[in-house]
């Protein structure tokens, strides 16, 4: 977690998309009106919340902050059918951005000149995972840390006589599969894996959090290698993406096929709650809670030695250049201690990215995840730097591959013709 954090150059223009991970309900606040660039510390900041799971915590938080320093905090939550980006938009449009609001790394580039630098700020000296922009400089507050790799259920793995721990080549995972898959009764198993490719509603899942594997699997957490190819005009390595191709293979054919190709986000979660899936291909913001059994993540390990966790801030929170920069900046700081952080771990089960936290998340993933960045074996989040809405197109190659249109080799060749495509735009 103490890992400095790549500078990113974000050059390409990209349109605004954000959705929360998961569903969840609008959000509540006060619209307020367009902030005035007072510059006032004392003054009330807005800040728009994209995770509507969290809103009843955020308003905590915004209660705490008054509390303790006699600011106003005004969370503005955006979910359910609405993404933040696209609100942010509207707001943009009527001369009405909050001060603090959520964007991902690939995204930075659409605010390009209109970011505070949040340089030399104190809470910066506590975290290795700010985001840093060659142009704007320090322009983005990691408010979490989330990691996605393939979720395991350790009972069932005991019980079946896997090791997690050895998963780290494609012979191994062959053998823990196939050993799994011929206890399925006696287990009370569905099926090995909970792994859906549906594209319309779970296309983010596929084209962005499976396919950033490919991305960033067994690399450490600087290594641009693949990301950098890929913004390079579409590019792939072939025999990357062909072990890839031939691992995702194996997902599909010890998936539930009720769930493969027409399942959904909640029937996913679902099934591995339920104990029917030993393995999930989220992240730790599908199960929050305990729920009776231990969890934790395993690598895509689709080429020998991979042994890797992808993790950091899937998002950041940053500030409007013409708001109340000051009083951003004040609750940044304050954001990044002890008060802010009980509540955002304990009650909101984040992650926190602050090396002097003092809370262990409550996530159930959180050991083994913690356990991967401690020793660090975690590779980037650059999946969240390919071209925007390249996932709207990858996932129908995950599809097609999922129902039978395609074997290996015709994933690959697809999706190295679609992303080309895509890029050549």
């Amino acid at each position: 977690m103490k890992k400095k954090v790549l500078a990113l150059v974000l050059a390409t223009a990209m349109v605004f998309g954000l959705a929360a991970c998961g569903g969840g309900s609008t959000g509540s606040g006060d619209s307020g009106s367009a902030s005035t660039g007072s510059g006032d510390a004392s003054g009330s900041v807005r800040l728009l919340n994209g995770k509507p799971e969290i809103d009843e915590q955020m308003q905590a938080l915004a209660a705490k902050y008054k509390e303790e320093t006699g600011n106003e905090l005004i969370v503005e939550t955006i979910g359910g059918n609405t993404s933040a980006g696209d609100e942010l938009k509207k707001m943009y449009q009527a001369d009405n951005v909050p001060d603090i609001f959520v964007i991902e790394a690939n995204q930075a580039a659409n605010w390009d000149g209109m970011l505070a630098d949040l340089a030399g700020e104190e809470w910066t000296n506590k975290t290795g995972f700010e985001l840093v922009n060659d142009s704007m400089g320090t322009i983005g507050f990691p408010y979490t840390v989330e990691a996605t790799a393939l979720g395991y259920n350790k009972d069932i793995l005991d019980k079946a006589g896997v090791d997690p721990s050895t998963l780290t080549s494609p012979a191994a995972w062959k053998e823990a599969v196939e050993k799994i898959d011929s206890q399925k009764a006696d287990l009370g198993l569905t099926a090995v894996f909970g792994w859906c490719a549906e594209p319309a509603d779970l296309g983010w899942s596929s084209g962005t959090h499976v396919f950033g594997q490919y991305l960033d699997a067994g690399l450490k957490a600087d290594d641009t290698t693949y990301i950098d190819l890929l913004n390079d005009g579409g590019q792939i390595d072939t025999d990357r993406m062909l072990h890839f191709a031939e691992f995702v293979g194996m997902m599909n054919q010890y998936s539930d096929p009720d769930l493969l190709t027409t399942g959904t986000y909640d029937q996913q979660v679902a099934g591995f709650v339920d104990q029917k899936y030993a393995f999930i291909t989220q992240g730790n913001w599908c199960v929050t809670e305990d729920k009776g059994f231990e969890m934790g993540f395993a690598p895509y390990a689709f080429e020998d030695g991979i042994n890797t966790i992808i993790a950091g801030p899937p998002s950041y929170w940053v500030a409007y250049k013409d708001g109340n920069v000051d009083g951003a900046k004040a609750f940044f700081n304050w954001c990044a201690g002890d008060s802010a952080q009980d509540i955002l771990v304990n009650q909101a089960g984040l992650v926190s990215p602050f090396d002097d936290c003092k809370y262990e998340a409550t996530n159930p993933f959180f050991k083994s995840m913690n356990e991967y960045i401690t020793a660090g074996n975690y590779s980037g989040w650059h999946t969240m730097l390919k071209k925007d809405g390249l996932q709207n197109e990858t996932c129908q190659v995950f599809a097609d591959y999922a129902g039978g249109k395609l074997d290996a080799q015709g994933f690959v060749d697809t999706i190295a013709q679609v992303i080309k495509n895509y890029y050549a735009e």
